[in-house]
């Protein structure tokens, strides 16, 4: 079976916070951001920014625990065996069979760019649409989407490939 590894999925749940200080910096992304709400620096009013970085970094954790599972094939493997009867011993027929899967191919596609990749692909065909009929109900324009679907396509690629190279 695929293993959790802790640290990298905690290390992958800074990459929104990196990712977010870069993007919307204002030398790249802000003032087109701001300008697609409708604000201006001097109208938004300052977050408890303790709060808003400790959530960042929840939220992003508990996505990394899902990105993982669609950047890391082996997972699927053990998915469709998941309630087979002796899965979790090792000694047992269905066991022996998941050790020499995962012996013979636990480490097929488990490259930064693979999951990287999938992260693209998560990020373009998952989070774009959901991010988009979101600003479609909130009256936002093609500004706003096209800001925080980039956003978040780089995030999840870069937090993809760091959990398929290093989980």
């Amino acid at each position: 079976m695929p293993q959790f590894n802790w640290l990298i999925l905690l290390l992958s749940a800074l990459i929104p916070l990196i990712v977010g200080f870069l993007w919307y910096n204002p030398k790249t992304f802000l003032s087109i951001w701001m300008e697609s709400i409708g604000k201006t620096q001097d109208s938004m009013q300052a977050p408890n920014m303790v709060k808003v970085y400790l959530i960042t970094f929840i939220m992003g954790f508990l996505a990394a625990i899902s990105i993982q599972f669609i950047v890391i094939h082996q997972w699927h493997y053990y998915s469709i065996l998941a309630n087979e009867v002796g899965i979790n011993d090792a000694t047992s027929p269905i066991g022996l069979k998941m050790k020499e899967f995962m012996d013979q191919y636990g480490h097929n596609f488990r490259t930064f760019k693979h999951g990287a990749f999938h992260g693209t692909l998560t990020g373009i065909f998952l989070i774009t649409p959901i991010i988009t009929i979101n600003a479609l109900f909130e009256g936002r324009g093609f500004k706003y989407i096209a800001v925080n679907a980039g956003y978040w396509i780089v995030t999840i690629a870069l937090m993809g490939g760091l959990i398929c190279a290093y989980t």
